[in-house]
């Protein structure tokens, strides 16, 4: 027997049901009915944000975080457009949310009422499902639905488009069970095609990717390389789904990658991937396979596979499923000698890297102090930017679920994920990495984490400019400089008006000192640290660039 209750009391329920426990917003006259029940029920905390694009990526990273769907909220056109790059980023990351948008009433439709749009199909291309809710009496039935397709198969966002009238009217309710996600296996005969191909195979390598994370496939992963030595690689931005620093790990394809890294990949002879759609980064402008290699791709969505690469085997398996099953191959092999040759290739990649001689602050000798300092279970975010390659090649993720990062690359993405990947996890210690272009993308998020008393610590890696592209610029146009410069803003003040503890260093040492300092505080903390903005990226300099495009000229 259904209970008679709103369609706004209806949501509720169901993200009761679903053990939702934080949503993030800015709120909205449109789906006042929908906060006012939220208002009414203790085991949900609002979270409301000074952008709905730091409500989107706050969403996004608790998804990542918990594996369970991220939820945001906004108000009709406006608030849901401001909310797009958060959607995106869950998009093309394969992370779980559900977003709920206030919508005009009905009666107003087709007449560009007030800030009137097609939510639908407005979202309907970065978005796994999109749908307004016409009939009050549905609702329980579309929002389960919405989070079922949030969570299965390829996880990723679902837009939810409430006209205010239907969130007000009554009808009786019945809710469907919580169905658990999906989790094919491999069949026999797969396995069996898997194994051939590895006794074939002088020079294997796993490639691993977010669907090992997604699946909880790390400890598997971990079990299957080990019993048949074989290297493991992990794809952009998913380092800590193999432990940094183990005898098989053999670095990550990415953006600003070791060139004798990416050699693994090129010279193997089989790639086992994983979990992984085989990005354009990952796949370095998918040009890193080539004809020769055999490719076997594992993946939970049907439509990845042979999308980028047609493979040899493909698998529609859950990642964890797929690796145990692949533990029962009985391969009499042993590519030890491979896999350490590349380990030491990785493990030695970065050498070569010069020191900041000329200047106080050197930024792999800030990722050491982060190394040295935080807890191993510490986990961080960040932004995009040059500055990320420096975490990236320098930082070992020794652990797994302590990374955050948006393979999308949205900037201003680092301190709002912070905060939704330290409300899923108070007891860890959360720390986001960001430029400065990024970071004033979304640094009012610091009042959030001050008001809701969500204790980040937050570095700004200040070089007054757009680095990344600045970088590309000077590449293809050499001392034409437009539109990459930036003021020199200063960070610590701001922080300090928004009610952060704030501190700006200018040397190595002030930054051990003042991380050391954040890690004993119970506050929101920003740390603004003073680069050089000659050192462009961890490979090249400004004057490098300019020289190398001269020559070529």
């Amino acid at each position: 027997m259904g209970k008679s209750m709103n369609g706004a009391r209806a949501i509720v329920e169901c993200l009761k049901l679903e053990g939702v426990e934080h949503v993030f917003c800015v709120p909205g006259e449109s789906y006042l009915p929908l906060m006012d029940s939220i208002y009414e029920t203790e085991s949900i905390q609002l979270i409301s944000t000074r952008h709905e694009g730091g409500a989107a990526f706050m969403a996004e990273a608790y998804g990542k975080a918990t594996r369970k769907p991220g939820i945001a909220m906004a108000t009709r056109a406006v608030g849901g457009a401001n909310l797009a790059i958060g959607i995106h980023t869950a998009y093309q990351d394969s992370t779980p949310m559900v977003v709920f948008l206030g919508q005009v009433h009905s009666k107003f439709r087709g007449r560009e009422g007030f800030q009137e749009v097609d939510l639908d199909r407005f979202f309907g291309h970065i978005a796994k499902w999109t749908v307004e809710i016409k009939d009050v009496e549905r609702m329980p039935e579309l929002v389960q639905r919405a989070f079922r397709i949030a969570k299965s198969g390829r996880p990723g966002p679902v837009v939810i488009a409430l006209p205010e009238d239907v969130l007000i009217a009554e009808a009786e309710m019945s809710f469907g069970p919580v169905t658990p996600v999906p989790a094919p296996r491999p069949g026999t005969q797969e396995i069996v095609s898997v194994q051939r191909l590895l006794e074939q195979s002088e020079r294997p390598v796993i490639l691993a990717g977010g669907g090992v994370i997604a699946a909880n496939g790390e400890q598997a992963l971990r079990k299957l390389a080990e019993k048949f030595e074989i290297p493991v690689m992990s794809s952009f931005r998913r380092h800590d789904v193999f432990p940094n620093d183990h005898a098989l790990y053999v670095g990550h394809s990415g953006l600003g990658t070791f060139a004798p890294i990416l050699g693994t990949l090129r010279q193997a002879d089989l790639v086992l991937a994983i979990g992984t759609r085989l990005s354009e980064v990952t796949t370095q402008d998918y040009s890193i396979l080539n004809q020769e290699q055999k490719l076997v791709h594992i993946d939970i969505e049907e439509e990845t596979l042979g999308k980028v690469y047609s493979p040899h085997v493909g698998i529609v398996a859950d990642a964890r499923e797929a690796l145990e099953e692949l533990l029962e191959m009985n391969v009499d092999k042993s590519w030890s000698k491979w896999a350490k040759e590349r380990n030491e290739i990785y493990k030695h990649a970065g050498d070569g890297v010069d020191s900041e001689k000329e200047h106080s602050v050197d930024n792999k000798e800030i990722i050491r102090i982060l190394q040295e300092t935080l807890p191993e279970d510490a986990i961080i975010t960040n932004d995009a930017g040059n500055f990320a390659s420096w975490l990236h090649n320098f930082y070992s993720f020794n652990r797994s679920k302590t990374y955050i990062g948006p393979t999308s690359g949205a900037m201003g993405y680092g301190l709002p994920a912070a905060l939704g990947t330290k409300l899923a996890n108070p007891d860890k210690t959360v720390v986001s990495l960001s430029g400065d272009g990024g970071f004033m993308m979304t640094t009012q998020e610091l009042e959030t984490a001050v008001r809701y008393n969500i204790p980040v610590i937050a570095l700004v890696f200040n070089n007054s400019m757009y680095g990344t592209i600045r970088m590309h610029q000077e590449i293809h146009y050499p001392e034409r400089v437009i539109g990459t410069e930036l003021s020199d803003v200063n960070f610590s003040s701001l922080g300090a008006a928004l009610g952060a503890q704030a501190f700006r260093v200018t040397k190595d040492e002030e930054f051990k000192d003042t991380l050391e300092r954040a890690l004993k505080s119970k506050g929101v903390t920003l740390i603004e640290i003073m680069t050089n903005p000659e050192r462009i990226s961890v490979q090249a300099t400004i004057n490098s660039i300019r020289e190398k495009s001269t020559q070529k000229a």
